[in-house]
């Protein structure tokens, strides 16, 4: 009995608890028109449940520039990462994640998951329901060529961000970075969802990105949990910072 006792002790100093797994990293890349402050109660929530996270700059340049931005950071981690993107940082992430073998899972925050030659453009306008396009203000010349893209101040709590308090939305107005145009008319490559498993939640008064896009897109991707926030904006992670951690930490928690 002495020795079976001493043979569990050996096995038990030798083999590593579960609990001390290192949780997966979150990464979350923001979308056009916001910046990483948009996550800001998404965090909250997943550094109390004890996740390490990182809320990257997307530079918001060009699908593929971006992508190897946060492809940079990604191989710099030494953890399991979840993946996050919102919005056009849903393109971003399908993009960054291929070869990066660290990455585990995406999670698409009312946003695009591109097949290889699609841009985000022509997912908006693949169904009906985006009113983005007549909100957009006069673009803005860039010296290089190409323009930079901003949503009016005027219109963007109504169009950005319905279920957001108006004084807040009036911030985030102010305080959006644009767009380059070429980034939301540039093709995709080959993206990671197909081969990743992906998670996706969008509110149901979504008026960027349509709701029926998103539906196609995670059905597309075979979604492992789709989320459909009733009555959220397109910045679901700010009104519903509670249901978008929720999903991320079921991917995180995933096998």
């Amino acid at each position: 009995m002495k020795s079976l006792h001493l043979l569990v002790a050996l096995c038990l100093a030798t083999t590593p608890a579960l609990a001390q797994t290192p949780k997966p990293t979150i990464v979350l890349v923001h979308g056009a028109f916001a910046d990483a402050s948009s996550w800001t109660g998404v965090i909250k929530l997943l550094q109390r449940d004890g996740y390490p996270v990182i809320a990257t700059a997307n530079p918001l340049r060009s699908v593929r520039g971006d992508a190897a931005a946060t492809a940079e950071l990604l191989a710099s981690l030494k953890t399991p990462v979840v993946l996050v993107g919102h919005s056009y940082g849903g393109s971003v992430i399908s993009a960054a994640a291929v070869g990066q073998p660290n990455v585990k899972s995406l999670v698409f925050v009312a946003a695009f998951a591109p097949d290889e030659g699609e841009t985000a453009g022509g997912l908006s306008g693949k169904f009906p329901g985006s009113t983005l396009g007549p909100t957009i203000g006069a673009p803005v010349p860039l010296t290089g060529g190409g323009n930079d893209l901003y949503i009016r101040q005027d219109k963007f709590p109504a169009q950005f961000a319905a279920d957001v308090p108006l004084a807040e939305a009036k911030v985030m107005a102010a305080t959006q970075r644009p767009i380059a145009d070429a980034a939301l008319a540039e093709a995709s490559g080959e993206p990671a969802w197909k081969t990743l498993p992906s998670w996706f939640v969008y509110g149901d008064q979504d008026r960027n990105i349509p709701p029926q896009a998103q539906a196609f897109m995670a059905e597309r991707a075979h979604s492992k949990q789709t989320v459909v926030v009733r009555g959220a904006s397109h910045v679901v992670m700010m009104s519903h910072p509670d249901a978008v951690a929720k999903l991320i930490e079921a991917a995180a928690a995933s096998r």
